[in-house]
């Protein structure tokens, strides 16, 4: 997907630390259990942060010893199995298999074959996963449906086109009780904030492509940083006060740095230019 979704390391406690890189493994570990070694190769931190968010409340984490694949000889602190991973495994593939057939059709035939060749050898997998979490795919396909109609029609609403993403990922959560109604608010504006980040990071690709923005739909070619930061913003606040409504147990202090530093950071890195550099950074290693 993005990948914009990530600690403030700095800021991390070690057990916090611990804990973030136990639940990528462990999702990594899930991701290649049940669909395989190409899926794995598809995790991101977006869907780690699913991962945690989806997690029961637990008053302690209790980490379990599992092999990389990457270098088997290693054993590393893993999050134990569980339902919270299998449902974040299942609905990052789905999310992934819809980027890339996205990419197909965006794309031209050689520009889009890479993504061609990636969807089909994830099919399978995808099949799997759809059995798994049918509603979710089904609000992934009718959401992106909507967000392309709107965008041949060079949509000049921010509001209307951030907000199909926002339910689209909105629908990663239960819908049930109270904890469903904290995490549905939660992932409804961390939607529209990744896709309000995503336009304006790519305003200038599209500008040069000739395809459609709708930060240049909305305020021109140039953008409007001023006015676009302060709808970002909002959501950003919206998410903070959601996060504060829910249950989190031994989780809350990391998705609290995630939400209130994490999120910040990459957002500034997004609008001075510094992003593309910071992406490509390994949290386990040089830690901006």
């Amino acid at each position: 997907m993005f990948g914009y979704v990530r600690p403030c390391c700095p800021e991390l406690k070690c057990r916090d630390f611990d804990l973030y890189r136990a639940t990528y493994c462990g999702l990594c570990r899930c991701l290649r259990r049940q669909y395989g070694f190409v899926a794995s190769m598809f995790l991101n931190f977006d869907f780690t942060f699913l991962a945690l968010l989806l997690w029961e409340p637990e008053d302690r984490f209790v980490p379990c010893p599992g092999r990389c694949h990457v270098n088997p000889l290693r054993r590393l602190p893993m999050c134990p199995d569980s339902g919270a991973l299998e449902l974040a495994a299942g609905e990052s593939l789905i999310l992934v298999w819809w980027k890339l057939r996205d990419s197909v059709h965006d794309e031209g035939f050689w520009k889009g074959l890479a993504a061609r060749v990636l969807s089909w050898l994830l099919k399978p997998a995808y099949k799997k996963a759809v059995r798994r979490c049918p509603r979710f795919d089904g609000t992934v396909r009718d959401c992106l449906e909507e967000l392309a109609a709107l965008e041949k029609e060079n949509c000049s609403s921010l509001d209307r086109t951030a907000d199909t993403f926002a339910r689209l990922l909105q629908s990663a959560a239960p819908q049930e009780g109270n904890r469903g109604r904290v995490l549905s608010q939660l992932l409804y504006h961390l939607g529209r904030w990744i896709y309000l980040a995503d336009a304006r990071d790519d305003l200038e690709e599209d500008k040069l492509a000739g395809r459609y923005n709708p930060v240049a739909a909305r305020y021109g070619p140039g953008g409007d940083d001023g006015a676009l930061r302060m709808t970002m913003n909002l959501s950003l606040e919206q998410m903070g006060a959601a996060l504060q409504l829910g249950d989190f147990g031994c989780r809350r202090p990391l998705l609290e740095n995630i939400v209130y530093l994490g999120l910040p950071l990459v957002e500034q890195a997004v609008f001075d230019g510094s992003w593309r550099e910071l992406k490509k950074q390994k949290i386990w290693r040089n830690i901006t």
